[in-house]
């Protein structure tokens, strides 16, 4: 066997075990990524929320538009109603709360109270 076929032949059983050892996959984009934070809009429009529910991951921020004419709020339900709460909002403003901890938070307008949505943070 020639030098240069020896050393060919040498790196590639020293770099193979190598990528395909620890830390490979992460190197090679085999493993899974935890999906990261992202902001999303909900329009509030025709007196609701829309999407009247959302999945999001953890520490996700999510912005409420009003749209309608008349006004709303966002104010959280459940577990822990002072957990958000917006003041009126008029046509074009806007509500942001970022959802830190895993959990279903269902809200709702304290206005027009049949209007509801759910935000489920992973």
């Amino acid at each position: 066997m020639s030098a240069l076929r020896r050393t060919a032949s040498l790196a590639a059983t020293v770099a193979l075990p190598l990528l395909l050892g620890a830390g490979a996959g992460s190197w090679l984009g085999w493993h899974s990524v935890a999906a990261a934070p992202a902001a999303v809009d909900v329009v509030i429009d025709n007196f609701a929320f829309g999407p009247a529910t959302l999945t999001v991951p953890r520490g996700s921020t999510v912005t409420w538009t009003n749209k309608d004419d008349d006004p709303h709020t966002v104010v959280s339900d459940g577990a822990d109603p002072k957990l958000f709460k917006s003041g009126a909002l008029d046509t074009d403003d806007h509500f942001t709360f970022t959802f830190n901890d895993a959990g279903t938070f269902k809200y709702f307008c304290t206005i027009h109270p049949r209007m509801q949505g759910t935000v489920i943070v992973q």
